[in-house]
C-alpha cells in the first residue's frame, strides 16, 4: 500500500529472532537473528550451502522457521499470516506462464491478489519494466530471459509489497540488464521497501547494500550496517575473510 507521498507503507522491522531450520539430521540455518529495516537494502552473501536461500524461503514464508520466529512489526510472519501479501519476490527462475502474454500474466497476478485497478496498474508496470512495446499477443515463452526476469519484477511490485526479495535476480541479465536490475533496486529502497538481496554477485551488492550479512555453514558470520558503501574490492575482501576455511 503506497501513502499520499509516494512512499510504501512502513510496517515496522522485520526480525529474525534465533531462527533455525533443520532438514532431518542436517542444520540448515543455526541461531539466526537479524533485522531488516524500511528503505535499506540488506545483501545476503555467503557460499553454496550457506543457508541463504533456506533464511529467504522462511522470509516469503513457504518455509517455516524449526525453531525461532520471524516477527514484522508487532506481528508474526508465517504462512497464512495476512502480512504474506505485502511480500514480493523476484527469483533467479522468472516464475512466470510462458503460454501467457506479459499482461496476462500480471492480470493474473492482479486477480488473485484482488487488485481493482488491474488494468493501470498493469499497463504502468509494463511500461516501467521496458516490456510495453513488446508485439501483441507475443506469449512469455517466445521472451529472453532478460525479458522474462524484468516480468518477473513487474509481477513481484503488482500487488505493491512493503517487502521485496531477491534470489540470485541478476543471474540472466546482460550488463544493460544489470545496471537496469541495479536502478530498479535503488528505487525500491527510496520508495521505502524493505529489500533483501540474495546473491553471489559481489559487484551488484556492492552497488546497492547498505547492510551486509554474510554466512556460512547456516549460520551468521558478519552483520554489518554501512556508513558508506563499500567498493567491490572493499566488500570482496571482507566476504574472503568471513568465508575462510
Amino acid at each position: 500500500m503506497m501513502t499520499g507521498d509516494g512512499q510504501v507503507e512502513d510496517l515496522g522491522e522485520l526480525r529474525l529472532e534465533a531462527v533455525g531450520k533443520t532438514y532431518g539430521r542436517h542444520r540448515a540455518l543455526i541461531d539466526v537473528s537479524l533485522t531488516f529495516v524500511a528503505g535499506r537494502v540488506a545483501a545476503v552473501l555467503g557460499p553454496n550451502g550457506a543457508g541463504k536461500s533456506t533464511m529467504l524461503g522462511i522470509l516469503s514464508t513457504l518455509v517455516p522457521p524449526t525453531t525461532g520466529r520471524v516477527a514484522w512489526g508487532r506481528e508474526v510472519l508465517a504462512r497464512g499470516s495476512a502480512l504474506r501479501s505485502r511480500i514480493g519476490y523476484v527469483g533467479h527462475e522468472p516464475g512466470v506462464y510462458g503460454d501467457l502474454t506479459a499482461a496476462e500474466n500480471l492480470r493474473l497476478i492482479a486477480r488473485l491478489h484482488g487488485i481493482r485497478d488491474a488494468g493501470l496498474r498493469t499497463d504502468a508496470l509494463l511500461e516501467r519494466v521496458g516490456l510495453a512495446d513488446v508485439r501483441p499477443g507475443a506469449t512469455v515463452r517466445t521472451f529472453s530471459r532478460g525479458m522474462q526476469q524484468r516480468l518477473s519484477l513487474a509481477r513481484a511490485l503488482l500487488a505493491e509489497p512493503a517487502l521485496l526479495l531477491f534470489d540470485e535476480p541478476g543471474s540472466a541479465l546482460d550488463p544493460a540488464g544489470a545496471q537496469w536490475l541495479t536502478s530498479e533496486i535503488e528505487r525500491e529502497r527510496a520508495a521505502g521497501r524493505i529489500v533483501v538481496l540474495v546473491t553471489h554477485d559481489l559487484d551488484a551488492a556492492a552497488a546497492v547494500a547498505e547492510q551486509v550479512v554474510i554466512m556460512r555453514r547456516g549460520r551468521v558470520g558478519c552483520d554489518r550496517i554501512l556508513k558508506e558503501r563499500l567498493s567491490g574490492a572493499e566488500l570482496r575482501a571482507l566476504y574472503e575473510e568471513m568465508t575462510r576455511v
